[in-house]
């Protein structure tokens, strides 16, 4: 069983792949740790400076 690398509360870099808008990248909190699918654990995150919110993996998120 894998354990999600990165914790609630804790500001990270969001990286989205090249098939999202780039407009999303930037600044963020995990706000939520979710499931394992497909191939990587996922988070829920909110944008520090535009407040949207969605699901990445784990793949997306690098420490700032």
């Amino acid at each position: 069983m894998q354990t999600h690398k990165f914790r609630i509360g804790q500001q990270l870099q969001f990286n989205p792949s090249r098939h999202e808008h780039e407009d999303g990248s930037g600044l963020v909190e995990v706000t939520r740790l979710l499931p394992f699918e497909g191939s990587e654990l996922q988070y829920r995150i909110k944008n520090r400076s535009t407040g949207r919110e969605r699901v990445v993996r784990e793949g997306q998120l690098n420490q700032p």
